[in-house]
């Protein structure tokens, strides 16, 4: 192998991390200290060093578009001293000549490119913006047969599942872990600090500068609202009320993901029970899903594009549920915004089972409006992503449970035909 050298030097507060020794890693870091630019030279010196066949790294951000405008230009100036590299515009990827190890840059909003393929190691930056199925489902298994290592790295937005990964991973002594804050890394002057600070939220600065997980997400809808049912004490283990009848609310993707709430409506306390989301599969497996639940399904909660028809069918997919031995409602076209203050006004009553719901309450964190980066303000609308089914489907239930013309808590319906209550 013929001897690199490589002319980068990485800031002395990323040292510790470019030596650790474990296979895991967590790094909270602050705007601007660095992170990208030390995460693409470790990077680079793992494909240096890398001794097996055709190594493959990946760095992941949550946009391909955030991966080319933040890490593509480092990648190339850093190997560009290396003769005989080969570099793909189009796939974003840097092949090394000694021994085919190669870098790719990836969006995660398609994170199933991923699925099939090796690697020896990844980046998942600001992984709190990624869908949190994108690490058990893809990336993970991607690592096993190699034994690849992972970092996740990014700056706090709420207590979501980079905030998750991140504590479990100061718990644990296979896991290298570092938080890195502004006020203690010196890397922004005081006087630029002290600026910032003037023009931002208390909160605002304390996330993107102290490393601060206590923030709610900027724009997050129902950020608040779920910080203060934990701080109550209502996101808790919520037993199934036998007395009491048991809804599922849906949104039904085409294509794409399908969410599903159960819940329960005890006097004025609405129980969420269970959350579940997946993706590219028909609606006989949801049906299957709730008919395997350990208590009857007494009402389905459908939104108003379930009445529309299939062209190959002919029939609408109320018909369908209905079909299945299901009991469904149908609530009217309504705006995103009458749906979102429907809830948060009701949000007080909400109780969540930790369990059950811990995927879906995580979604309902990250679901905010969309942010105008020309202008710097929230747009008036919700931004769509991975977040959005979960969150559509919340909603169809709250109005569901407030248009339907009866209250959700009137005498207990009939069990289903396919299920004895």
């Amino acid at each position: 192998m013929p001897e690199i050298i490589l002319d980068i030097q990485a800031r002395q507060q990323f040292v510790p991390y470019l030596k650790r020794k474990e296979r895991w890693s967590s790094v909270v870091a602050h705007r601007r200290a660095g992170k990208t630019v030390a995460c693409i030279m470790d990077l680079i010196a793992k494909a240096v060093e890398h001794g097996s066949r055709e190594p493959r790294f990946a760095y992941i951000a949550p946009t391909y578009g955030q991966a080319k405008d933040v890490a593509w230009a480092y990648l190339k100036e850093y190997t560009q001293a290396i003769p005989g590299m080969k570099y793909s515009e189009s796939e974003l990827s840097a092949t090394f000549p000694h021994n085919g190890a190669r870098i790719r840059l990836y969006g995660a909003e398609n994170y199933d490119r991923l699925r099939g393929l090796y690697l020896d190691g990844c980046i998942i930056d600001e992984s709190g913006d990624i869908d949190p199925r994108a690490w058990p489902e893809v990336i993970r298994p991607a690592l096993s047969d190699r034994k690849g290592w992972a970092t996740f790295i990014g700056t706090p937005k709420g207590r979501n599942h980079f905030y998750k990964t991140h504590k479990a991973a100061q718990d644990r002594d296979d896991w290298f872990s570092a938080e890195l804050k502004a006020s203690v890394t010196k890397i922004i002057d005081e006087g630029e600090l002290a600026d910032a600070a003037r023009s931002m939220t208390d909160e605002q600065y304390r996330q993107e500068y102290e490393c601060s997980f206590d923030a709610s997400i900027v724009g997050s809808y129902y950020g608040r609202d779920l910080e203060q049912a934990e701080e109550e004490g209502r996101i808790t283990s919520v037993p199934y009320d036998k007395a009491a009848d048991v809804f599922a609310c849906w949104d039904l993707g085409i294509g794409d993901a399908m969410a599903i709430w159960i819940f329960q409506v005890v006097g004025r306390e609405w129980h969420w029970l269970l959350h579940y989301e997946n993706s590219g599969l028909g609606l006989d497996h949801y049906v299957d899903w709730i008919k395997a639940l350990p208590y009857p399904v007494h009402g389905l909660i459908l939104p108003h594009d379930a009445e529309a028809r299939e062209l190959q069918t002919g029939k609408s997919r109320v018909q369908f549920l209905t079909d299945r031995g299901f009991s469904c409602e149908v609530v009217p076209r309504h705006s995103p915004d009458d749906g979102i203050n429907a809830a948060r006004m009701t949000f007080n009553r909400f109780w969540f089972d930790r369990d059950g719901c811990a995927g879906g309450v995580d979604l309902l964190r990250m679901y905010r409006a969309e942010f105008d980066d020309k202008r710097g303000v929230l747009k008036p609308r919700p931004l769509h992503d991975f977040a959005s089914h979960t969150a559509d489907a919340f909603r169809c239930g709250v109005m569901g449970g407030k248009e339907q013309g009866r209250p959700m808590n009137a005498p207990r319906r009939r069990a289903p035909s396919w299920m004895a209550a």
